[in-house]
């Protein structure tokens, strides 16, 4: 599906690993805007995560119009859904509709596995986070809504030394 001429989507490959963490480094470094300096100082994802979800095809990049890496979703597929671990773009490719446009790919995947809602969790507050996935049709789900997978997985954040009161988990259905 193409959103933007001179953008493409595909499935991640091998060679793309590092790629993929430098865009996640460099999308981090926003986060000092925000005072969030946490998010800019943390190393990337580790390599063996990246190459188990490129070997999972659980990773879909943005290519632009040079066949350059300008973002990706990672997601994990879980019944009736999709969860979105991560979607970043690189800060010279913005405003172009990238990260909705990856956010439509994951949709498209949902629907074609029978899948009825995509789900992430994100800052509340940040620009580009939960006020950006509510444009894209997201909503905020209330802490009775989340069931045991989304409690779990609020769990490891605490665990990780996240600070979920200015978090929110978000839902977009897709029927």
């Amino acid at each position: 599906m193409l959103h933007d001429c001179a953008i493409t989507f595909r499935f991640a490959a091998p060679h793309d690993a590092e790629t993929i963490r430098a865009i996640e480094f460099e999308a981090g470094l926003r986060f000092v805007s925000v005072g969030m300096t946490g998010i800019a100082d943390a190393p990337p994802m580790a390599r063996e995560i990246v190459e188990r979800k490129i070997q999972a095809r659980e990773i879909i990049i943005a290519l632009d119009e040079h066949a350059a890496c300008a973002g990706f979703v990672m997601f994990e597929p879980q019944p009736a859904r999709i969860y979105v671990q991560e979607i970043d773009v690189l800060t010279s490719h913005a405003g172009r509709r990238i990260g909705a446009a990856l956010i439509d790919e994951v949709a498209r995947i949902a629907r074609m596995r029978q899948l009825t809602q995509l789900v992430l969790s994100t800052y509340r507050d940040v620009p580009w986070n939960a006020p950006y996935y509510r444009r894209l049709g997201f909503r905020d789900l209330d802490m009775s809504e989340l069931d045991a997978a989304l409690l779990a997985r609020r769990d490891a954040h605490i665990a990780r030394g996240h600070d979920e009161s200015k978090r929110v988990f978000m839902r977009r259905d897709l029927v």
